[in-house]
């Protein structure tokens, strides 16, 4: 979902159109129930046989079908408007008739409203009015705890209260700042001070800062290592997270620009290390996607299986990467901006890309998944780089 948020704010920066925000209105009372639901008599409704039910024609908050009802019933009224649903994330409409486009993203009762014709975007509105309880929010500015701003560079987007929430609620307001979120050679994985007596503050302040992702790539690796020791976190792991915290505290409006250029490549770039984790030997795998220059996705993730070296880390780095180039692919193509060229996949080491290309099968190469190998197709059917 914040990955089709990222994406298609940078295609609005790119044509310059304009961004509005609608909500709805106790939502999950709007959807229609397609099974027979019967409810208990609520407490002050009097009647003579206090046995009988009562059937429910519409969802309540609290039934588990009221938000797949309120979906069906707000993508059954955009589609009649016009709008067509993306495969590649089913909470994108788009509309493009006549020189007209538009795009909405729906996030439970949200709505992310980008189009480039005004008159449109209000009859729009007016329609939304028309079939259910809204309310205007006017031009995005703040959606799903991101502030967006807009000026001629492009959109800004960052999450400045959050993290200073986030901050706050830690008692660092006033700590010194620290360079940096983890130490360079952390054995975090090996660490054995005392358990925390709370472990349940330790998830709190991790979830939130996974959160935070949303406009800080930067903070990937820091919150992955951290969200290793859930289960059990010990205390220097709650120092770590605080370190996190503290380095928040010296740049807390750092976000993400997605520029106004008009180039809109897709172009990605992956990388591994090599069985870093002391305890499973498994390595680490990261990958960034840009699109014409502005970072839309990235991810750090260990990877399923020990590898044997170096290159096949790599090389699994690289599929990994690859999975969600050709997920992007597709969203672009549904958001009505298809890549005529080839993508370009970045990776530094020249043993995976000699893999990648090379589809005899050695000693060194024939454990690999076959869904690794998948690579040797894409290069010659997909035209990936």
């Amino acid at each position: 979902m914040m990955k089709t948020v990222r994406g298609l704010l940078r295609i609005v920066a790119a044509e310059k159109w304009e961004v509005h925000q609608m909500d709805v209105h106790n939502a999950f009372l709007h959807g229609d129930l397609e099974e027979e639901v019967y409810m208990k008599l609520p407490v002050g409704f009097r009647h003579s046989d206090s046995k009988k039910v009562l059937r429910l024609h519409k969802s309540l908050y609290g039934l588990k079908q009221a938000p797949r009802c309120w979906f069906a019933k707000l993508s059954s009224a955009l589609t009649k408007f016009g709008f067509v649903q993306s495969y590649s994330d089913y909470s994108l409409f788009t509309l493009s008739r006549a020189g007209v486009e538009l795009r909405v993203l729906i996030y439970v009762d949200d709505l992310l409203i980008c189009g480039n014709n005004s008159r449109m975007i209000q009859s729009f509105k007016d329609y939304l009015g028309r079939c259910f309880h809204m309310k205007d929010l006017g031009k995005a500015k703040y959606f799903l705890g991101i502030e967006i701003a807009r000026s001629s560079e492009g959109i800004y987007l960052s999450q400045r209260k959050y993290a200073l929430d986030i901050v706050t609620e830690a008692g660092l307001l006033h700590s010194r700042p620290s360079p940096t979120p983890i130490e360079q050679n952390h054995k975090l994985e090996l660490n054995t001070s005392e358990l925390l007596s709370h472990p349940e503050e330790y998830r709190r302040l991790v979830g939130r800062l996974i959160y935070l992702l949303t406009t800080r790539p930067e903070l990937s690796y820091s919150v992955h290592i951290l969200s290793m020791f859930m289960q059990s976190p010990r205390i220097d792991h709650w120092n770590a997270a605080l370190r996190v915290v503290r380095y928040l505290k010296g740049s807390p409006g750092r976000g993400v620009l997605l520029s106004s250029d008009s180039d809109l490549t897709l172009t990605a770039y992956c990388d591994s290390d090599f069985a870093t984790c002391s305890t499973s030997r498994r390595s680490l795998s990261g990958y960034v996607m840009f699109l014409g220059g502005s970072p839309v996705s990235w991810k750090t993730k260990k990877q399923d299986v020990v590898s044997h070296s170096s290159a096949e880390a790599e090389y699994r780095s690289m599929r990994n990467a690859l999975n969600e180039v050709r997920w992007w692919k597709q969203l672009l193509e549904d958001l009505g901006y298809p890549q005529p060229k080839p993508i370009e996949l970045f990776c530094d080491s020249q043993a995976a890309i000699h893999i990648a290309n090379n589809p005899v099968f050695h000693e060194r190469t024939k454990h690999i998944e076959r869904d690794c190998h998948l690579f040797v197709m894409l290069f010659r059917t997909e035209r990936l780089l």
